[in-house]
């Protein structure tokens, strides 16, 4: 499996440690937040739950894509993920490579 990921992503081991742990400490941060935000804007259990799910799910969705862009940066994977970024920008925008 490991094998497979390096050649895909054409990296050598080391980078692909770096990468899988980018990943991971971003998921976990990105629940973290997504859970804690709503007690930070002041939201308590008589808010609807509709909003509550709203704003778990921005920060879930979309700062994400944020937050796996700042962690990259400490394990020294920037380039990687911002070159994941644009692909995933390209495919929401459905516009091809080129």
């Amino acid at each position: 499996m490991f094998e497979k990921l390096k050649a895909k992503w054409k990296v050598d081991g080391t980078q692909l440690f770096l990468i899988l742990c980018t990943f991971a400490v971003t998921g976990t941060l990105t629940a973290w937040i997504s859970r804690s935000l709503p007690g930070w804007l002041g939201f308590t259990d008589a808010t609807h739950w509709g909003w509550k799910l709203l704003v778990r799910l921005i920060v879930l969705i979309f700062g994400y894509q944020v937050i796996i862009l700042i962690v990259s940066v400490f394990f020294g994977q920037f380039r990687f993920f911002w070159n994941y970024e644009k692909k995933i920008l390209r495919w929401l925008s459905g516009r091809k490579k080129g």
